[in-house]
């Protein structure tokens, strides 16, 4: 299984904000929306990423400068991104090895979504139920020969 047919299964949107927004504006579409990471976008051009754990570890740090600032001064700006071709297993050690939750997703330097962990595990618990069911038809005598 492709990152491509993640996209196609839970369809290819994506939240983003501008890197001068405020961190407020930040932390309220991420509340509201109940997702974990927002693109920081510069018009069609993607600079950066920024995740609930960012505004949190960086919250932690601030002591009383708490919710000041702009969206750029908490972003992630070294990305690991995927391609729509990335195997499943390729996305998910990305993930695993660099320890973050949420992969944009490139084609041709153009952002066509973004694959969360959630969306590894439910790709492969799906693959692994097909699998089983065909198994347990073969064993069974179910499958034809």
């Amino acid at each position: 299984m492709k990152i491509r047919d993640i996209l196609n299964s839970k369809g290819s949107g994506f939240e983003s904000i501008a890197p001068d927004e405020s961190i407020a504006v930040a932390i309220e579409c991420l509340t509201e929306k109940k997702i974990g990471s927002l693109l920081v976008m510069k018009g069609d051009q993607l600079v950066g990423i920024i995740t609930d754990r960012d505004v949190f570890w960086k919250i932690c740090r601030m002591g009383d400068k708490k919710f000041v600032g702009k969206v750029k001064d908490y972003m992630t700006e070294k990305l690991i991104i995927g391609v729509p071709d990335d195997e499943v297993e390729t996305a998910m050690a990305y993930m695993t090895n660099n320890r973050f939750r949420h992969l944009p997703v490139l084609d041709d330097k153009k952002v066509v979504g973004v694959v969360s962990i959630g969306d590894i595990v439910k790709a492969q618990v799906h693959n692994l139920k097909i699998e089983n069911r065909f198994l347990t038809d073969y064993i069974t005598g179910k499958y034809p020969a």
